[in-house]
């Protein structure tokens, strides 16, 4: 193998060539924007920079958070300690970084437009508003909106939700979290660099309705949208249905990030799996062991082995964690009051903001320390005369 083109520049994409490129291979990275502002991206989990540490130990302007807010409707508000701090990065500035360590590490960058991939062969030929280019192997990494129909995955509506919000000029040091009523989605409101990401996203309703929600809510909390900008893009969320077929790979490619689908579905989390991604990429593609012809399927195992199990399960969970009832009540307003008074539950809570815990584990975890947190928050109700 020759030559590896990188389709795409984003964390994916510019990790995926970095790797590339350390072991010797002939890498060129292919993208129309290289380093841009993303409207919800740039926070970084405990998950992510303790696995992939150069994502903490850089000079890259970041925001160390260590407080979270939750809230619910007739639930109020709850802080959450994160003893794992979130990092959140200006997407430029993280993607920038990214595309350093690609550049310095041997990947040559070229910013244009690819519009179209065809197979010659054993190779692949790029027609990009530059010109052809020759590539012997081919990494997709083109985000969520894939112009290249016939690599990366295959959406339907079922498979994606709206993230629209404002960036707002202001500062703060913590993160707040709302969930909404009746629909998979929820609003944050995140402290990034040189201003605030205030957003939404959900399934369930059209882009207006969700508009209309995070509108009022920052009028609730006086946000203000004076000189805000406002932004709308879509995000992978595939439905269960979709995890098993989800087309990741196939002859003489691999597709890494959003271009694969592979975003948490609860969280809508998305940069560590675009950088774990990139990496099993990388090393599959680095396996002399396997043929050509193997790789594909190889790549699917090992994140199937990996991660996507686990995220085949959260798509199982999603719909039920944000509409579901418990104890006579939604389940997002019995999640806010049990932070406010069960130790057990905010232990629970810190593990999932740090990505530290699986879906896989998450029902045993939740039903071994039931008991211990229904205990909890009884006697913290009886102490402070509080409703639950």
């Amino acid at each position: 193998m020759k030559t590896v083109a990188v389709l795409g520049g984003g964390p994916a994409g510019a990790v995926a060539a970095e790797r590339l490129a350390s072991a010797g291979l002939d890498t060129i990275l292919i993208d129309e924007k290289l380093a841009w502002e993303k409207p919800c991206g740039g926070g970084v989990t405990y998950k992510a920079y303790s696995q992939y540490p150069f994502l903490i130990d850089n000079n890259t302007p970041k925001k160390v958070v260590t407080q979270s807010f939750l809230s619910a409707p007739k639930a109020g508000r709850a802080s959450l300690e994160l003893e794992k701090p979130i990092l959140v990065y200006s997407r430029y500035d993280l993607n920038l970084m990214l595309l350093k360590r690609a550049e310095k590490a041997g990947a040559k960058i070229e910013k244009t437009r690819v519009t179209n991939v065809e197979r010659k062969g054993t190779g692949w030929t790029l027609s990009t508003l530059n010109g052809n280019i020759a590539a012997d192997y081919c990494i997709v990494a083109t985000g969520a909106r894939n112009p290249l129909r016939s690599v990366g995955t295959v959406w339907t509506a079922d498979d994606t939700m709206y993230a629209l919000g404002y960036y707002v000029p202001d500062d703060r040091q913590h993160i707040d979290v709302h969930f909404l009523g009746g629909i998979e989605g929820y609003i944050w409101v995140f402290p990034r660099q040189r201003h605030l990401s205030v957003g939404i996203c959900g399934k369930g309703e059209s882009a207006q309705a969700l508009r209309v929600r995070l509108e009022r809510y920052m009028q609730e909390q006086g946000i203000s949208r004076k000189n805000a900008q406002f932004y709308a893009h879509m995000l992978p969320a595939l439905h269960a249905r979709s995890w098993k077929d989800n087309r990741v790979a196939g002859d003489g490619w691999l597709a890494v990030g959003d271009a694969a689908g592979l975003v948490d579905p609860v969280t809508g989390e998305g940069i560590y799996y675009a950088v774990r991604s990139a990496d099993l990429a990388a090393q599959t593609v680095l396996n002399d062991s396997l043929s050509p012809d193997a790789k594909a399927a190889a790549y699917r195992t090992v994140l199937d082995t990996d991660f996507t199990r686990d995220l085949h399960i959260a798509a199982l969970l999603a719909h039920r964690i944000f509409t579901g009832r418990f104890l006579f009540g939604a389940i997002p307003t019995r999640v806010v009051a049990f932070i406010r008074r069960s130790p057990r539950f905010r232990e629970l809570m810190q593990d999932i903001f740090a990505g530290t815990q699986s879906y896989d584990g998450l029902s045993h975890r939740l039903f071994s320390n039931l008991g211990a947190s229904l205990g909890e928050a009884t006697l913290s109700f009886f102490l402070k005369h509080e409703p639950l």
